[in-house]
């Protein structure tokens, strides 16, 4: 596979461009957030790129404010801007005496909370975009996205290949990405870490279990999993919280956002190590929730379960609206008594079971059983 990916979001960033002063595209390393700027900025007209690992680019900026105003008149892309978080200030200058929407086109391989400033320097200014992996929408072969996950390099490569490219990633994200960002905790803690999250993926967080198995606090076990999610690697799915007389869990469920770096740190090579690995289902839900959550972006997100055992792999919520979807990896898939106790708490409108399945069909009681890609397109 080779050429440009259409990606999901370019018709929502172009929109952003036109009202907003500055547009911030947050994703982890590599997931193809330059890709998708330089293609982007072919059609804006008048643009200047910068890529702050490019040693050229980053003496062009040794003052910040005399380089912003020399090129007041193009959109301006300042690409792995991490590396240069005290630029956010001169950002703030820069717009201050240049208003209009399209001035800034910033991307970041981290969140707000990491970068540091960015969400409180340009409060009002900016609106940020979370790019990640591919989803189901933007590439057509669903078992190579699931078992190589949506890095561009790792979906594109073959098997083989792709499992070195991911082994690489995770060292050089470990050993380079994260010092850059100020993180001084060793590589092989942090490896060790989220080698247990793996593990763990998919199931509520218990950080008790975790400072247990690491030697460590439960303050520092805070600490590991703030810095892996602010690097967009990990996601926190939060339990469903609406007022019902039923024990439901407090703790969020931990997922890893990419299935490629799941079986990357399991050790599982091919779809067919997948298949025979006790990881299938788990990795089944990480690999649905991304594009799910990306075809219902307006949708809060959580999951249900109550103390006795009844739950729901995903609840999407907007005003009164609720969809149920749970995840099952089998093509002939069963859902439990428990899950069918938990939707009369919920009372979804919509109720389905995403499976690996070529077409949709009826379970009973309004049960759609339909594949990721299905449910993403309807």
């Amino acid at each position: 596979m080779h050429g440009y990916v259409s990606r999901s979001q370019e018709q929502i960033i172009l929109k952003h461009l036109k009202n907003f002063p500055a547009v911030a595209l947050l994703g982890a390393r590599q997931v193809g957030k330059s890709t998708l700027a330089q293609h982007l900025l072919r059609s804006v007209g008048k643009a200047v790129y910068l890529d702050l690992e490019n040693p050229r680019d980053l003496a062009r900026l040794q003052d910040p404010m005399a380089y912003l105003e020399a090129n007041r008149e193009a959109l301006i892309c300042v690409d792995e801007v991490q590396r240069m978080p005290d630029i956010f200030q001169s950002f703030r200058s820069f717009l201050d005496n240049n208003r209009g929407p399209g001035r800034l086109l910033i991307l970041g391989s981290a969140s707000p909370g990491l970068i540091r400033q960015s969400s409180e320097t340009l409060a009002g200014r900016i609106s940020f975009i979370e790019i990640g992996p591919f989803t189901i929408r933007e590439v057509g072969n669903w078992k190579r996205l699931w078992v190589q996950g949506g890095y561009p390099e790792s979906y594109r490569l073959d098997e083989e290949l792709s499992y070195d490219w991911r082994t690489n990633y995770i060292r050089t994200f470990l050993e380079r990405d994260l010092p850059q960002l100020g993180i001084t905790i060793p590589a092989a803690t942090l490896r060790r870490f989220w080698t247990m999250l793996a593990h763990m993926n998919g199931s509520v967080l218990n950080q008790s279990t975790l400072a247990s198995s690491m030697g460590v606090s439960v303050p520092t076990i805070r600490n590991y999993l703030d810095i892996l999610e602010g690097a967009l690697v990990i996601r926190r799915l939060p339990p469903y919280s609406a007022n019902t007389k039923k024990r439901l869990v407090k703790s969020p469920k931990i997922y890893i956002r990419d299935t490629g770096l799941i079986h990357n740190l399991l050790g599982v090579e091919s779809y067919n190590d997948l298949l025979g690995h006790p990881c299938l289902g788990s990795s089944y839900e990480a690999f649905a929730i991304p594009s799910l959550l990306e075809a219902f972006p307006r949708h809060t997100a959580s999951f249900y379960r109550s103390s006795g055992g009844s739950e729901v792999d995903l609840v999407l919520e907007k005003g009164r609206e609720r969809i149920a979807i749970e995840m099952k990896a089998s093509s002939a898939p069963t859902v439990s008594r428990g899950f069918y106790e938990a939707l009369k708490v919920i009372k979804p409108d919509q109720t389905f079971v995403v499976a690996p399945v070529q077409e949709s069909f009826p379970l009973k009681d309004g049960i759609i059983v339909s594949s990721v890609k299905s449910i993403c397109e309807t």
